[in-house]
């Protein structure tokens, strides 16, 4: 049996959300299932930047007291992917609930979350 890297699998599912979002955006018509995909590729995204950060064998980056600060700084994984992450999530959340509020909007609106009712009314 083959061990996989965790790094290389965080990598490979990352692209497979970032694959299935993209396939909801483009092809799916219904309003809700094409934010569901853009948050499959929000969080494809993250984690992307927080396999990139990761380290094998590697401890929370948090310098505590009594600490050897060259083995910390040896031994400790990287921390800005994780505060880049911490950020996206809270902005994600936000464009998230601005999306699906506009989507109740447009329901109301057409009385449909079709894509392609909603475009051909404009017309």
């Amino acid at each position: 049996m083959v061990v996989m890297d965790v790094q290389l699998a965080s990598l490979f599912c990352a692209g497979a959300l970032v694959i299935i979002g993209l396939f909801a955006v483009i092809f799916i018509d219904n309003i809700i299932k094409k934010i569901i995909g853009i948050a499959f590729i929000e969080e494809g995204a993250n984690l992307f930047l927080i396999a990139l950060g990761y380290k094998a064998g590697g401890v929370v980056p948090i310098f505590m007291p009594g600490m050897n600060a060259s083995w910390f700084a040896a031994n400790s994984a990287y921390p800005l992917p994780q505060a880049l992450v911490l950020t996206s999530i809270v902005i994600g959340a936000s464009t998230l609930a601005v999306m699906l509020a506009l989507a109740m909007v447009l329901y109301r609106k057409h009385g449909s979350l079709s894509a392609r009712e909603i475009m051909g009314d404009e017309e």
